[in-house]
C-alpha cells in the first residue's frame, strides 16, 4: 500500500518536473505529456534550424577562413551588393565581375578597395536582353560561389 501511494507521489513529481520544463499549464496527466510533446517538436526544428544556419556558414567561411560578408539589396533597377574582407584578396575582384557577367548584370557604378582590406561596392543592373529574372538571393549565391572558387584557386596556387 505504502509502495502505491510512493510510486503515485514520484509520478506526481516526475510530471510537475516535466510540466514546469515545457512551461506547461495543463493540469491533467494527458495534457501536460500533449505539451512535452509539442515541445519536443519545437527543440528539434530549433536543432534543424541551427544545423542549417551552421552549414550556411562553414559554407560561407571557406577552407582559409577569409571572415568575409556579402550583402545584397534589391534597388528599384538592380543590385547593391556590398563584399568586404579584412584581408587583401589579390584577383577577387576578377572573380566576383564575372560572377556579375555570367547573371547578365551590367556594373553601373563601383567602388572598390583592394590595398590592406578588400572592398567591394557595386550597383549592378539587369542586361535588358536577358531572359530570366534575378533577384538579390540568387546574386548573393553568385558572388558566394565566385569566392568559394576564388578561395579555392588561390589555395591551389600557395601549394604550387
Amino acid at each position: 500500500m505504502v509502495s502505491r501511494e510512493h510510486k503515485r507521489a514520484e509520478l506526481h513529481e516526475k510530471l510537475q518536473l516535466l510540466r514546469s520544463i515545457t512551461n506547461s499549464h495543463a493540469m491533467n496527466k494527458a495534457s501536460i505529456v500533449v505539451d512535452a510533446s509539442k515541445y519536443i517538436q519545437e527543440l528539434k526544428q530549433k536543432v534543424e534550424r541551427l544545423n542549417q544556419d551552421i552549414a550556411a556558414a562553414q559554407s560561407s567561411n571557406y577552407r582559409n577562413h577569409l571572415p568575409m560578408q556579402v550583402t545584397v539589396e534589391t534597388l528599384e533597377k538592380g543590385f547593391m551588393i556590398n563584399v568586404f574582407s579584412d584581408k587583401s584578396c589579390p584577383g577577387l575582384l576578377v572573380s566576383v565581375l564575372e560572377a556579375f557577367q555570367e547573371l547578365g548584370l551590367n556594373v553601373l557604378e563601383a567602388r572598390v578597395s583592394c590595398s590592406d582590406s578588400f572592398r567591394l561596392q557595386a550597383v549592378g543592373g539587369e542586361n535588358e536582353e536577358q531572359s530570366e529574372c534575378v533577384n538579390a538571393q540568387v546574386v548573393k549565391q553568385a558572388v558566394l560561389e565566385a569566392i568559394k572558387n576564388w578561395s579555392e584557386s588561390s589555395e591551389q596556387q600557395e601549394y604550387l
